[in-house]
């Protein structure tokens, strides 16, 4: 009797870093997936400004605000630099995302969060200054 009390110690001693692990792994998971949703969400509204205000700069501004993205690791790119009215913007941003420490190991290096949102302009090019 006194032998199978420590015997269930000893099994949740074993366990208790594969149930850690799991853990950690679904809560990257979740982050992956907040991040994913954050990134589109920024790409939709880089794309808008782009093809309200034809402004390539404050669509890449806004992206990276409405996202809450952290500017040293998102890539904001607008596409076509020159367009005219009804002809299509593409706002595409490569995110690369947050990692937990331990999962590190785990997960593949250059993995990059992605989305891209295609809009049509809406208004004329702004003037270039004099």
């Amino acid at each position: 009797m006194r032998a199978q009390r420590g015997s269930v110690s000893v099994e949740f001693a074993a366990v208790l870093p594969l149930i850690a692990v799991a853990m950690l792994l679904v809560a990257q998971v979740g982050l992956l997936v907040a991040e994913q949703l954050a990134v589109h969400h920024a790409a939709r509204e880089g794309a808008r400004v782009a093809a309200v205000t034809n402004d390539d700069a404050r669509a890449r501004e806004t992206a990276i605000e409405a996202g809450n993205l952290d500017p040293d690791r998102a890539t904001v790119e607008v596409e076509p630099a020159v367009r005219d009215v009804g002809e299509p913007v593409v706002v595409r941003i490569t995110y690369r995302p947050t990692l937990i420490p331990l999962i590190e190991a785990f997960v593949p290096d250059g993995l990059t969060l992605e989305a891209r949102v295609s809009m049509r302009t809406e208004r004329e090019p702004p003037e270039a200054p004099p």
